[in-house]
Parts: structure tokens; C-alpha cells; sequence
């Protein structure tokens, strides 16, 4: 027996100690992500009085992921390369970076408003207007993004303090953090909708805030920032088109959701689940490629297939995680669903067919961003949790219909 741990643990590679990082992160992202459909499935009667609003559910969880995903995969990516010092100046490596995460949270939460009333409308959903979809999704950001930012920056002074690698944590912890404040954060935000003259003059606010931010950023002298926001924007417009076509998806099944809402729980989950192992893959890519580790090969060098192995072997684990919790949740909250043995089937057949997706765009994904000349912690999560959500979404449904639920 004692000959065989050691085996196994070889088989975890040079970093066991990251590895258990990343899991125990997981397992945190698994638990909060529950919580987060423990709220979504609460609010069912908010999401038929304002039709739309589930379509930029998945868009806006998502989106804190990916530009805080993003903060964070950069200044691991600091903390590597010695650059990483915590300081109030906003010329520094993190001021600029915190500026960035913030221009890119006010300006991408209306986009996204925007953009969850345009597809509505291109699929033939009913929707709520554009005035209210914007309101929601900007206060739903604002006070969401303030919560996911202090944890960012904390996740990564602790890590540069204690010896963690952040790639290996960052991307689980903050989609958790990003899951549990952001459906109270747009909740919160609903409760602004439909009182005509405020909600008129506070979109008008939202937008004009919103794009003055991206104004004053790209007209500043710091070219740090002035990079991140002229990089980011594409990628997230981009993200937040796909994200909307992924809330499209599960609108479209939201009576089957509204009848057993112990499905409606495993929704962040699932998406969560797949974006944030996508992340870890990511971000630990983007940082072996800056540092010179891996090169942009089409087959994936050792280092990379190591990293790709790992992800590989935790999912099962994780999203049978997320399909135990998720109905142990629903039977506490007296949610009805399916089951105990389809939610895991249906959490893990969802979860296996998403993490197929995960590998192979984080791994093209960082490799087409340098070849392209742009950064790979920029563009990476971003790519990677847009993407996935939208596969996940899918996977979801069809493993929902496959077992029968």
C-alpha cells in the first residue's frame, strides 16, 4: 500500500502541491457555485415578470470571470516575472490593472444590456427593454465588480506572500466569488426597473459614465492600461455575444427549469464548473508561454500536456461534485428535480462534453494570441469561459433530454 500512494502521486507530475491548489479551489468554486443556483432558483418568479432578464444571467456571471479571471491570470503572470508590488499609484503594474478591470466592468455591463435585448429580440423571445435590461446589468456590475476586485487583489498579495502560484487558484476562486455576489448584485439591480422617469435618467447616466470611462482611459498616458482596454473590448464583446446566446439557451428550456427548479441550481454550476477549469488551463498556458516553457507548437509540448492532463482528471471528480451538491441543496430547499443519480449523470455528461471544449480552445486559444501578437492572460479566460459557457449551456440541455429529466 505504501508504494502505490507514492505511484499515484507521481502521477499528479512536478507540482502535486499546485494541483491540490487547483482542487481545493474547485471544490470552493463547486460550493458557492451551488449557492448561486440556490438564488437562481429563487428567483423564478422574477424571471417571468421580466423576460430577458435569464438571458443575461449567464452573461453577466460570466462576464466578472472574465475580466477578473483576466486581472488575475496578469498579475500571476507579474508575480512570475518579478513585477507584481502592491501600491495606490495608478501608474504601477497594478494600479493600472485595477483601472483597467473597472473601465472594462462599466463599459461591458452595458454592452451587455444591450446585447441581451438585441439577441432576445433575434431568437424571438419576449424581452424587457433595453432601458431596464441596462439598469440591471450596470448596478448588478457595479456592486458585484467592487466585491470580485478586493478578492482579486487579496488572492494575489497573499499568494505573492505565501509562495502560491495564483494560476493554479485564480480563475475557480474568482468565478466563485463572481457566482455568489453577482445574482443578489442583479436582484438588487431589478428592483430599480419600471419606475419610468428615474429609470430613463439613470440609463442615460450609465451610458454616458460608461463611455467616458473607456474615453478618459484610452486618451490617458498610461500605456499599460490604454493596452488592456484596446485589447480587452474586442475579446469581451465578442464573450458577451456568446455569453447571451448561451442564456438563450436556457430561456428556451425555462419551463422545463421552472418545473424542477433543482435543475435551475445546477445551472451556475455546470457553467462555472467548465469556466473555471478552462481558466486554470489558461492562465497556467498563458504564463508558460510568456516565461518561455512551451512554445506555440500545434501538438502541445510536455509541460502543456501535463497541464492538459490535469484538467482532464479533475472534471469527473468536480462536476459529480456539483451534481451531489446540487441536489442535496434542492432537497433542503425543497426544490423538486430529478433525482440524486440523474443530477450527477446529467452534472457529469454536461461537464465531460464541455471539458472537451475547454482543452482545445484554452490551448489554441493562447497559442493564435501570441502568434497574433496580443496577450494570452488577456485574451485567454475570456475565450476560454465565453466559449465553454456556451458549449456548457448546450452540453446542459442535451445531457437534460439524454437522461430524461
Amino acid at each position: 500500500m505504501r508504494d502505490r500512494v507514492p505511484a499515484v502521486w507521481n502521477l499528479l507530475g512536478h507540482d502535486a502541491a499546485g494541483v491540490l491548489q487547483s482542487l481545493t479551489a474547485l471544490v470552493i468554486s463547486s460550493i458557492t457555485a451551488v449557492g448561486a443556483g440556490l438564488a437562481l432558483s429563487a428567483m423564478t418568479g422574477t424571471l417571468a415578470e421580466i423576460p430577458g432578464l435569464l438571458v443575461l444571467v449567464p452573461a453577466a456571471i460570466g462576464m466578472r470571470g472574465n475580466i477578473f479571471g483576466a486581472l488575475g491570470s496578469r498579475l500571476a503572470t507579474a508575480i512570475h516575472t518579478g513585477s507584481f508590488v502592491i501600491s495606490r499609484r495608478p501608474d504601477t503594474v497594478v494600479g493600472q490593472n485595477i483601472l483597467g478591470a473597472l473601465v472594462l466592468s462599466a463599459s461591458t455591463a452595458v454592452m451587455l444590456g444591450v446585447l441581451a435585448r438585441i439577441v432576445a429580440a433575434g431568437f424571438g423571445l419576449e424581452s424587457a427593454s433595453v432601458v431596464d435590461l441596462v439598469i440591471v446589468s450596470f448596478l448588478g456590475a457595479t456592486l458585484a465588480s467592487v466585491v470580485v476586485l478586493l478578492v482579486t487583489l487579496g488572492l494575489a498579495a497573499t499568494s505573492a506572500s505565501r509562495g502560491w502560484d495564483l494560476d493554479n487558484v485564480n480563475a475557480p476562486l474568482v468565478s466563485a466569488v463572481g457566482d455568489v455576489v453577482t445574482l443578489p448584485a442583479l436582484f438588487l439591480g431589478t428592483k430599480l426597473v419600471g419606475i419610468d422617469i428615474f429609470s430613463s435618467g439613470l440609463f442615460v447616466v450609465t451610458v454616458v459614465a460608461a463611455g467616458l470611462s473607456v474615453i478618459l482611459a484610452l486618451r490617458s498616458k498610461l500605456g499599460l492600461l490604454i493596452g488592456i482596454v484596446k485589447e480587452s473590448l474586442p475579446i469581451l464583446v465578442v464573450a458577451g455575444l456568446v455569453l447571451s446566446v448561451a442564456g438563450v439557451v436556457i430561456e428556451h428550456r425555462f419551463e422545463s427549469f421552472a418545473a424542477q427548479p433543482a435543475l435551475l441550481i445546477l445551472v451556475p454550476a455546470a457553467l462555472s464548473g467548465a469556466g473555471a477549469i478552462g481558466g486554470i488551463l489558461a492562465s497556467q498556458l498563458a504564463s508558460k508561454l510568456h516565461l518561455g516553457v512551451i512554445e506555440t507548437a500545434s501538438i502541445p509540448q510536455t509541460a502543456a500536456r501535463r497541464d492538459i492532463g490535469v484538467a482532464v482528471g479533475v472534471a469527473i471528480p468536480v462536476f459529480a461534485l456539483n451534481g451531489a451538491l446540487a441536489h442535496l441543496a434542492a432537497v433542503v430547499a425543497n426544490r423538486p428535480g430529478p433525482g440524486f443519480a440523474d443530477m450527477v449523470a446529467i452534472s457529469v455528461t454536461g461537464g465531460a462534453l464541455a471539458t472537451v471544449a475547454v482543452v482545445f480552445i484554452a490551448y489554441y486559444g493562447a497559442v493564435a494570441a501570441v502568434r497574433f501578437g496580443v496577450d494570452p492572460d488577456t485574451y485567454g479566460i475570456p475565450l476560454v469561459t465565453s466559449v465553454v459557457d456556451l458549449v456548457g449551456a448546450y452540453a446542459l440541455v442535451s445531457a437534460i433530454t439524454l437522461w430524461g429529466a
